[in-house]
């Protein structure tokens, strides 16, 4: 924990579900952190809740100068950025066929160029910090192919290789970036979800928030020799088994 001491994080879609959890996780490891999510009562909420160790700010994840603001007002309350977690994805259940256009690309937008972004802004900050750590939060939609969530798969898939690309380019900076690949987890994403979709999983259940940001924790604070690498909490969903979406018919 020495070199994480003042210093701050960053964690986008922070203001609910598995986002909340990792703000929540964090904060017990003594670790500052920024809220960055759209939407402002429950943030705001959370960061009160945390105390002088945690603020909000609204943030879309596709605008540029929004996420310059969000780091500049991490490193100002709480010192060099040491910590991008990059959890803001949204999903629509829509077919190749039926989800349009506008909303492939928003998808997309969100989930993989939001992130991109944000490493982008965040990396020239984490190297001249001496180094840090960034988590993707993927998906199992980016190990395997889902039906009638394309854009969701496109971008939970580039966003795994895209975690690829970062720690090859940043590792030499002593920047450390990995990707968790979620099964269904209890949060409001999966609401509309039936809970049979995890009956045929080895561990035939949901996962909880609280898990994957164990998880994140364990990978920012003790995986000291991980990058580059892919997490799966699924589970073990991706182990043999073949899974499928509500609606979907195999």
């Amino acid at each position: 924990m020495t070199e994480l001491e003042g210093r701050s994080a960053v964690v986008t879609g922070g203001a609910r579900g598995i986002g909340a959890a990792v703000v929540a996780a964090l904060a017990k490891e003594h670790i500052s952190v920024v809220i960055g999510d759209l939407l402002e009562p429950e943030g705001t909420a959370l960061a009160d809740s945390l105390g002088a160790g945690a603020l909000f700010r609204r943030l879309d994840v596709t605008d540029e100068a929004g996420w310059r603001a969000v780091l500049d007002d991490a490193e100002a309350e709480f010192g060099p950025l040491a910590v991008l977690i990059n959890n803001a994805g949204i999903v629509d259940f829509g077919g190749i066929e039926s989800e349009s256009p506008a909303m492939f690309r928003h998808v997309v937008d969100v989930n993989l160029y939001g992130a991109w972004l944000g490493m982008h802004l965040a990396a020239p900050r984490l190297r001249a910090a001496g180094g840090g750590v960034i988590v993707n939060i993927s998906s199992t939609a980016g190990l395997i192919g889902y039906a009638g969530v394309g854009g969701y798969v496109a971008s939970k898939w580039g966003l795994r290789g895209l975690t690829k690309a970062a720690a090859l380019e940043l590792g030499p900076a002593n920047v450390r970036v990995c990707s968790i690949h979620p099964g269904p987890i209890h949060t409001p994403m999966t609401e509309q979800m039936d809970e049979s979709v995890a009956a045929a999983q080895p561990l035939a259940r949901f996962g909880e928030p609280e898990e994957v940001a164990a998880m994140v924790r364990f990978l920012v604070t003790e995986a000291t020799y991980s990058t580059g690498s892919e997490f799966v909490l699924d589970g073990g969903a991706t182990a043999g088994q073949v899974v499928g979406l509500p609606g979907e018919t195999r």
